[in-house]
């Protein structure tokens, strides 16, 4: 049997195994396993749990429970409530400003949180209400929060990008600045679509009957600050070399743990255990897909399939973006179905060699990469965010709010597209900060 026999028989297995519902860790672990014992033998079982904790045994990884311990802090007090509320007050003048302010809110909630579903949520809870008792058609309020929510895994700090940064090697600095542009650049697709469909479908885009004075808009302020302020510290501490990812995310956890207890009175037992259980839960999903991800690359190392496809593509005389098109067929299909880190950390192994040997630049592709999984987001069959809105909304049914996503995907369809044209959309921040890669 040829390694690439071998390796479809693996990703129809694999793919079998996640469309029956088995978790993503379980699936890409015991797949690794049973092909390791039916080839190595039996013997390889020691090597397994070995390898496993081995792959788990660094200092770099514990950054990620600490971003997402940082998240859960922002997500389970009110800041999402009073982030929204503090952009409507500055922006209620200007034309359409709900819809700017609703996808404002998601760009630095995204930033505050690094969660698509928790974003989806704090914010979905009181924009989609507020716009569509201002007249806003229901498609609109609850298409742009779905997509406005899809950023928290673009916009820095990222998890999904310290996964790419694991899987990939890269520097987690220059991947955390290659989101920054990608998403400024997303937040602006999605307001010119919100604001010419709002247009489209008849409604006149006007400010609020209501005159907020000064004194409203600064006291709105004084919670959201000190959350912004530690986000902004993070990202300095990281990209000035004070502090490694994981000593920053500590410390940004910490902060944002004090900051949710001292300003929304989070004092109760019930409450900061709901924080730590969540960020537990999360974080050894995250980690127990990392270490069988690694397995199942170690088994397609072993067994010459990532070697034999990649060569198998170079040997293909296609033109680079030809390569480059259909690697973003099989992203964007993955993420309909998988979940993104899944996906990242199961396909980059073999992905990495075939784009750096067709002269891409790994930073600049995750970007594109991570955009890919944003579309699965709003796209059946997981699509998680569209049941997240739909709990929000449930006056709102289903086909409807997906009616109102699928034109984000276009915008993000269009993101790549651009991206492609123009990389250093991608590339400028990393190389102005940390210097042209040789």
């Amino acid at each position: 049997m040829s390694e690439l026999t071998l390796g479809l028989i693996v990703l129809v297995i694999t793919i079998g195994l996640l469309m029956v519902g088995v978790p993503v860790a379980f699936a890409l672990g015991g797949v690794a396993v049973g092909f390791l014992v039916v080839f190595e033998g039996f013997g390889m079982l020691d090597f397994v749990a070995e390898s496993l904790f081995g792959y788990l045994n660094s200092f770099g990884l514990l950054a990620i429970p600490m971003f997402i311990l940082m998240g859960a802090a922002v997500a389970s007090s009110r800041a999402g409530g009073d982030l929204y509320e503090a952009l409507d007050r500055w922006l209620y003048r200007v034309p359409g400003g709900l819809v700017i302010s609703n996808l404002g809110a998601c760009a630095i909630f995204s930033a505050l949180s690094g969660s698509s579903p928790a974003t989806c949520a704090a914010i979905g809870k009181m924009g989609i209400p507020e716009m569509r008792k201002r007249g806003y058609p229901a498609s609109l309020a609850t298409g742009s929060i779905a997509a406005g929510g899809t950023l928290g895994i673009l916009i820095p700090p990222s998890v999904t990008m310290i996964l790419y940064g694991i899987a990939t090697e890269s520097s987690i600095g220059r991947l955390f600045l290659a989101g920054l542009g990608p998403g400024l650049m997303l937040v602006l697709l999605f307001i010119a679509w919100s604001l010419f469909d709002a247009w489209r479908q008849g409604y006149k885009l006007t400010g609020a009957d209501r005159v907020f004075t000064w004194k409203e808009k600064f006291t709105a302020l004084p919670k959201v600050l000190p959350f912004l302020a530690i986000v902004i510290a993070v990202l300095f501490v990281l990209y000035g070399g004070v502090a490694t990812p994981s000593e920053a995310a500590g410390v940004g956890a910490l902060l944002c743990l004090l900051m949710a207890v001292i300003i929304y009175r989070m004092w109760k037992g019930a409450e900061l255990w709901e924080v730590l259980r969540a960020t537990m839960r999360e974080s050894v999903m995250i980690l127990l897909i990392i270490g069988t991800a690694e397995l199942f690359a170690y088994m397609l190392s072993l067994l010459f399939i990532t070697q034999s496809l990649a060569a198998w593509i170079a040997d293909l005389d296609v033109n680079r973006w030809v390569l480059m098109a259909c690697i973003n067929v099989f992203l964007l299909i993955a993420g309909f179905f998988i979940p993104p880190a899944g996906v990242i950390l199961m396909a980059m192994p073999v992905l990495l060699p075939i784009i750096v040997s067709a002269g891409f630049d790994p930073i600049w592709f995750a970007a594109v990469l991570t955009i890919n999984m944003e579309i699965g987001l709003i796209t059946p069959p997981v699509g998680l965010n569209l049941y997240v809105i739909n709990g929000i909304a449930p006056d709102v049914n289903l086909g409807t709010i997906l009616r109102g996503s699928i034109p984000y995907v276009g915008c993000m369809v269009l993101g790549i597209v651009l991206l492609c044209f123009f990389p250093e959309i991608a590339t400028f921040l990393p190389d102005l900060v940390f210097g042209e890669q040789i």
